[in-house]
């Protein structure tokens, strides 16, 4: 599009438009509805297949496709002549030929467009008195989605999103003529990370959910929205809610934050709410069946208080910006203790942190799609935050934006990138050293990552708006690669460039912002002496710590060194526990206080790039659970400190007050589609580095993030590190329809590894290291660098938080079963 505004006149309306848009966009705002089927911009160049939006253009002698036809100063359009009318009402006739009409059994029933546009544009009877086409029906397309073709209008909508959003492929019509049909080649299983979003494109009920078919009506239900938690895309979702149950998670378009489309596991996740392992009431330690909650929080804080001044700490996770900030009240303010941190493992420096974090150098997620060049380092966006894969595949496909990418494994925006290169894991440092220095043109590629550097700084050194896309892991104990990288490409002088962080946790930025840090407060203010997640794990240990405060996150499956976490853990005087399942981490603890679900929850959360959005309870609270923003101020009560929080809008005003940049938000700021931070005129009192004064903060980081020994691989040794998989965890183990695609342990090895280790996909081995065994299967990658291999986090079984050391690159033993 030009750019330029003009004004073309609709069925007698004079509407404003830009140059270049499409003429159906321009008469929706102009208050003129033109039935449409295939039509859907977030698909991308329309190709008028349905024929229903024809209009009549004065000057053109025949009928046009408003969704396809772009506008021009000047344009007469009429869309209800007699003319139009026939043909729109022809098309309907013909696409209900062979339509089934079986409404009254049908799950779309009720919101179906083909239903409203028949009743508006129809012809209100049918001619046709032949037998009608019969497919056998329903089928399953995937094992989440069924399709009866016998309902479909072959509106492409959903090959389209197969072929041109997600990139998978998998989806074509087949056959021709009134035989033509969607499917997969040879018939095989849709299985795509995104393919639930077909049935929200389906115009008609030809693609139904087996987690919603025939589970209720349209008049039956409620719609909620709220925004999913379980990545740090926080996607906005509308939850479909039945006898304040969750049936149904559908996209709630917000193109400032996803674009209007789901990952499956946002989508199909909420089975897990009503999980038997749901902590649905508080629990003591030794006691059968559930606590009265007045005695377990009182048990709670005499475990705490009797710990010494500085040896309580607490480590967050799943939790909104009202949780995070009253658990770091309760520590600093009721038990004067700054050991507070948030996440696995690491961390990132306060200092740091503040400097990343500038608004002038913070991009926000519609920066990507016009940008000149993107790098993606340290991250795969798949699997640590799905939706900005598909946002980073638009931006390179419709707008020619350039494609870097240099990660530790392959990632699945390799095939369609500029330059793709691998680094030795835990090397990023020394990567971005070599990267600085070759868009500065000071490398010489002689230095380890010099030549991959070069690939990576061609692509992006002419680029005026770049965005960054980088992974938490890239600035654990040093961010200084990441800021001399952001002037070398000048990100702050360009509007539109700017860094984007891929945390670990789904509100990591808002859980430092409002103080869980163990060397910041509220607003990343100046704090000494506390510990971070290793360093609480030692003290524990050591019987430096003897209470623990866990709130979301369970440290024996998900952070590194199991072993060592149950030492810590069984050593501790005392344990609190916040979890929505039960687990291994909750068996250990004192007392388990239920947690609230992304669907229960009442509170705000973070965008990565600085949006605040607001949680909503959509749903009921299975057994006794109650709000936990209220139990934590109970808990601050009966520990001898008030809160003064009594509600949520209080704690978030609370919060709000301590933490500069956010002063002034309220909750109607926020409202459905959220705001950031940085475009408010509280921006400018976000901190700048001090200089150094006083002692050092002393962090705990495990095998030191950014010290790798470059070593060659030995014959049956191997430099192993490790990954989260989308798919790992109780998201799939605790929801039956994701069931099918929870992840056994795999080996991700390089052909040249596997040749020279005699091993070959899908064969069994073990991987040893410091008396530590786990068994995996082989999985050849075809990008992996020489002399690394990766395992899965946090499987069920054979998980490789198990092996002992394995927080960095380690030398293990790689063996065949059976040899």
């Amino acid at each position: 599009m030009s750019g330029k505004e003009i004004t073309l006149i609709v069925d007698g309306r004079e509407v404003a438009a830009t140059e270049g848009e499409m003429l159906h966009d321009a008469a929706k705002r102009g208050d003129v509805e033109i039935p449409v089927f295939c039509y859907e911009p977030k698909l991308g160049e329309p190709v008028g297949a349905c024929r229903m939006c024809l209009v009549e253009i004065e000057g053109i002698p025949k009928l046009q496709t408003s969704c396809s036809t772009p506008v021009r100063d000047g344009m007469v359009v009429h869309t209800r002549t007699d003319q139009v009318k026939h043909a729109q009402s022809a098309v309907v006739e013909f696409l209900l030929v062979n339509h089934p009409l079986d409404c009254p059994v049908c799950d779309k029933g009720g919101e179906c467009p083909l239903q409203d546009i028949t009743m508006g544009w129809g012809p209100g009877k049918t001619r046709f008195t032949d037998d009608k086409r019969h497919f056998q029906k329903p089928i399953e397309l995937s094992p989440l989605v069924a399709i009866d073709r016998e309902r479909c209008l072959h509106c492409y909508r959903f090959v389209r999103f197969s072929q041109e959003v997600a990139e998978d492929e998998q989806l074509q019509l087949l056959e021709r003529g009134d035989r033509t049909f969607v499917g997969t080649f040879d018939d095989r299983p849709y299985v795509a990370p995104f393919h639930g979003n077909i049935t929200d494109l389906c115009p008609v009920g030809a693609l139904t959910n087996y987690t919603y078919r025939f589970r209720a009506r349209p008049w039956d239900v409620e719609q909620a929205g709220s925004v999913c938690t379980l990545c740090p895309s926080q996607c906005n979702v509308s939850f479909t809610v039945r006898d304040e149950q969750v049936k149904r998670v559908v996209a709630r378009d917000n193109p400032d934050v996803d674009d209007g489309w789901l990952c499956d596991r946002g989508r199909y996740g909420f089975e897990m709410f009503a999980a038997e392992e749901r902590v649905t009431e508080p629990r003591l330690k030794g006691a059968a069946g559930g606590a009265d909650w007045q005695a377990a929080i009182e048990k709670a804080a005499a475990g705490l208080k009797a710990a010494g001044v500085g040896k309580v700490a607490a480590i967050v996770g799943d939790a909104s910006n009202e949780e995070g900030y009253l658990v770091q009240r309760i520590m600093r303010e009721a038990l004067d203790s700054e050991n507070v941190a948030a996440g696995r493992a690491y961390g990132i420096l306060r200092h740091d942190l503040v400097d990343i974090s500038q608004p002038a150098l913070s991009a926000r997620v519609r920066d990507i799609d016009a940008a000149d060049a993107i790098l993606v380092i340290g991250t795969d966006p798949l699997h640590d935050s799905p939706i900005l894969d598909l946002r980073i595949r638009k931006a390179v496909r419709r707008n020619g934006t350039k494609l870097a990418v240099a990660t530790e494994r392959p990632t699945t925006l390799d095939g369609g990138a500029d330059a793709a290169v691998r680094y030795i894991p835990n090397a990023t440092g020394a990567f971005l050293d070599d990267l600085v220095k070759s868009l500065s043109g000071s490398g010489d590629g002689e230095s380890h990552f010099g030549a991959d550097a070069s690939q990576i700084a061609d692509v992006l050194r002419d680029a005026e708006k770049v965005v960054v896309v980088w992974g938490e892991n890239v600035a654990w104990g040093d961010g200084r690669g990441l800021l001399a990288l952001a002037e070398a490409l000048n990100i702050a002088e360009h509007d539109g460039a700017g860094m984007l962080e891929v945390p670990e946790l789904a509100n990591a930025r808002g859980l430092r912002e409002v103080g869980c840090m163990p060397e910041a407060g509220p607003g990343l203010s100046q704090r000494l002496g506390g510990m971070g997640v290793a360093g609480i794990r030692d003290g524990l240990q050591s019987g430096e710590i003897e209470s623990l405060i866990l709130f979301g996150v369970d440290p024996i499956r998900d952070f590194p060194n199991t072993a060592r976490w149950k030492s810590a853990l069984a050593a501790a005087d005392h344990v609190v526990c916040f979890s929505m399942f039960e687990n291994k981490t909750t068996a250990l603890a004192d007392v388990v206080f239920p947690l609230e679900s992304h669907a229960e929850k009442d509170g705000t959360i973070t965008h990565p790039d600085g949006r605040l959005q607001r949680v909503r309870p959509s749903a009921s609270r299975p057994g006794d659970i109650r709000p936990n923003w209220g139990i934590l101020a109970e808990l601050s009560l009966a520990l001898g400190f008030d809160t003064g929080i009594s509600s949520q809008p209080s704690a978030f005003a609370a919060l709000a007050g301590e933490v500069p940049f956010y002063a002034g938000i309220t909750d109607g700021d926020i409202g459905g589609r959220g705001i950031r931070w940085q475009e408010g005129p509280a921006a400018a009192a976000f901190p700048t580095r001090p200089e150094p004064s006083g002692d050092p903060v002393e962090l705990v980081f495990e095998n030191e993030p950014g010290e790798t020994t470059y070593t060659e691989a030995r014959s049956y040794d191997l430099d192993v590190s490790t990954y989260r998989d989308l798919w790992v965890g109780p998201i799939t183990e605790l929801n039956p329809p994701l069931r099918f695609l929870s992840p056994r342990q795999t080996l991700e090895l390089s052909p040249g590894d596997a040749e020279r280790l005699k091993l070959e996909g899908g064969d069994e081995v073990t991987v040893s290291q410091n008396g530590s065994t786990i068994r995996a299967r082989v999985a050849v990658r075809e990008r992996m660098r020489d002399g690394t291999g990766f395992l899965i986090e946090g499987t069920a079984s054979d998980n490789a938080n198990a092996l002992p050391d394995l927080a960095g690159t380690i030398a293990a033993k790689i063996a065949k079963v059976g040899e």
